[in-house]
C-alpha cells in the first residue's frame, strides 16, 4: 500500500509494477493503476501522458535499467579482466531481472500484441543497453590489450539476447537455479573468449586496420543523395557526417538538446558518455550552411508536429536505430569505398574523428568530444598523420 513518504510518481510507478506483473500490460488499465497508487487518473495522465508513458518510466527506472550505463563505467575501472567483466555483468544482469519476473514475462510475453509505440519503447532501451554495454567491454579490452574479432557492439548485443533467453526460460522452468546459472556464467565465459578474442600489443592496437573513414567525393555524393530524398534525411546524414554521432545516439536526441546562434551549433549528448559536441558547418572542405541555417535548423524549421524527439520516422514516431540503418543503406546504394566495398554507417562516425585530427584538434580534446579513450583513438591519429603526409607529398609534388 502507498505511504505518505513515497511521492506521488513513484506510487503509480509501484503500482504499475504490481498491476503489469498480476494482469499484464494489455489489460492494466490506467483508472486501475491510479486507484492502486490512490491518486485520481487525471494525476496519472498529468505524470506520464498514457499508458505508453508509463510503461517507458516502469522500464526505465527500474533495476534492469536504471543507472546502468554509470555503474558499468565504474565497475570497469575495478575489473581486472575480460572474464570478469563478462562474468560480472551476466550474474547482475540475470538478478536485476529476476527481481522482478512477473513483470518481465508480462512484458516480453505480450510484446507481439502492444501497440508500435510500446515496442519501440522496448527496442529503445535495449538498444541503449548494448551500447553501454560496448563502451563496457571496449574499455577493458583496451586496458588488458585485447580485440575482439567481431565488432565490439555486436558482441554486446550477442551476449544481451542470450543472457535475456536464458532469463526467460529460467524463470520459466523449475531449476537448480544456483547450480544451474553459475555453470551458464561460467560456459557463457568460455563462449565469448574462446577464438574470438585475440591478444595483441600496443602496436598491433595504433594500426588502422579499423579505421576506413570515407574520401571527401564519397561523402558529397552521400549528402546530396539525401538532399534529395528529404528534408529529414538532409538532416540526418548532415549529422552524421558533422557531428560525428552514432545512430544509438542520434536515437537519443530531443529538440531541446540542440544549442544554436550565429557564433555554434552545438548538440547535447545525454545518454552513455554526457557530453556537448559541435555540429559543424564545414564537411571535408565543403560549407554546409552556417551555424544557424543548415540541414539541421531547416529539417527542424519545416516541422509541424510537437514530438520532443529530434529526428522521427515516417510515420510521425521517434526513429529508430534500425530505420537510421536502412536509411543508409538506401542512399548508399551503388556506391564503392576505395576499398570496393559498400560504405556502411560506421564510417560516417570515423570520417569525422579522422577529419577533427587533421584539421589539428588534439587526441585529448578528442576524446572530450567522442567521450572515447585515448587507446580507442589511437588508430584514428594513426590515419590522420597518414592523410596529412599523403597531402604534403601532393604539395611538393605540385610545386615541382
Amino acid at each position: 500500500m502507498p505511504t505518505q513518504n513515497t511521492s506521488t510518481r513513484q506510487r503509480l510507478i509501484n503500482a504499475a509494477i504490481e498491476l503489469f506483473a498480476t494482469q499484464g500490460v494489455i489489460d492494466t488499465t490506467t483508472k486501475a493503476v491510479a486507484e492502486l497508487a490512490q491518486v485520481n487518473e487525471v494525476t496519472l495522465f498529468r505524470h506520464f501522458g498514457n499508458k505508453h508513458g508509463l510503461l517507458l518510466a516502469v522500464i526505465s527506472e527500474s533495476a534492469v535499467f536504471q543507472e546502468l550505463g554509470e555503474t558499468l563505467r565504474q565497475q570497469a575501472q575495478q575489473t581486472h579482466s575480460l572474464s570478469e567483466a563478462i562474468k560480472w555483468y551476466a550474474g547482475d544482469r540475470l538478478t536485476a531481472i529476476t527481481q522482478f519476473p512477473e513483470l518481465v514475462l508480462s512484458i516480453l510475453g505480450e510484446a507481439r500484441q502492444y501497440p508500435v509505440e510500446n515496442r519501440r519503447i522496448i527496442g529503445k532501451y535495449i538498444n541503449q543497453i548494448s551500447h553501454d554495454v560496448a563502451e563496457y567491454l571496449a574499455t577493458v579490452m583496451q586496458r588488458e590489450q585485447l580485440r575482439s574479432q567481431l565488432p565490439v557492439e555486436k558482441l554486446a548485443s550477442l551476449l544481451n539476447y542470450i543472457l535475456l533467453g536464458y532469463a526467460i526460460i529460467e524463470l520459466a522452468t523449475e531449476s537448480d537455479e544456483e547450480h544451474d546459472r553459475e555453470a551458464f556464467l561460467s560456459d557463457l565465459v568460455q563462449l565469448f573468449l574462446g577464438e574470438n578474442i585475440v591478444s595483441t600489443n600496443l602496436e598491433a592496437i595504433t594500426s588502422t586496420e579499423n579505421v576506413a573513414d570515407l574520401p571527401a567525393n564519397l561523402v558529397h555524393t552521400i549528402l546530396q543523395q539525401a538532399k534529395k530524398s528529404g528534408l529529414r534525411d538532409y538532416a540526418l546524414v548532415y549529422v552524421l557526417f558533422a557531428a560525428g554521432l552514432s545512430p544509438i545516439d542520434i536515437t537519443n536526441l530531443e529538440r531541446s538538446h540542440q544549442i544554436s546562434d550565429p557564433h555554434q551549433h552545438l548538440l547535447q549528448i545525454n545518454q552513455g558518455s554526457v557530453r556537448q559536441v559541435p555540429v559543424n558547418q564545414w564537411i571535408m572542405g565543403k560549407r554546409y550552411g552556417s551555424y544557424t541555417r543548415n540541414p539541421l535548423t531547416q529539417w527542424l524549421k519545416s516541422r509541424k508536429d510537437n514530438s520532443s524527439a529530434l529526428f522521427l520516422n515516417d510515420n510521425g514516431m521517434p526513429i529508430t536505430e534500425q530505420e537510421i540503418k536502412a536509411l543508409w543503406q538506401e542512399l548508399a546504394e551503388g556506391l564503392l569505398t576505395p576499398q570496393g566495398n559498400p560504405p556502411v554507417i560506421e564510417q560516417a562516425q570515423q570520417t569525422w574523428c579522422v577529419e577533427m585530427l587533421v584539421k589539428g584538434i588534439s587526441i585529448e580534446d578528442l576524446s572530450i568530444l567522442t567521450g572515447w579513450s585515448l587507446t580507442r583513438l589511437q588508430p584514428y591519429a594513426r590515419r590522420a598523420k597518414e592523410k596529412v603526409a599523403l597531402e604534403q607529398a601532393l604539395r611538393l609534388d605540385q610545386k615541382s
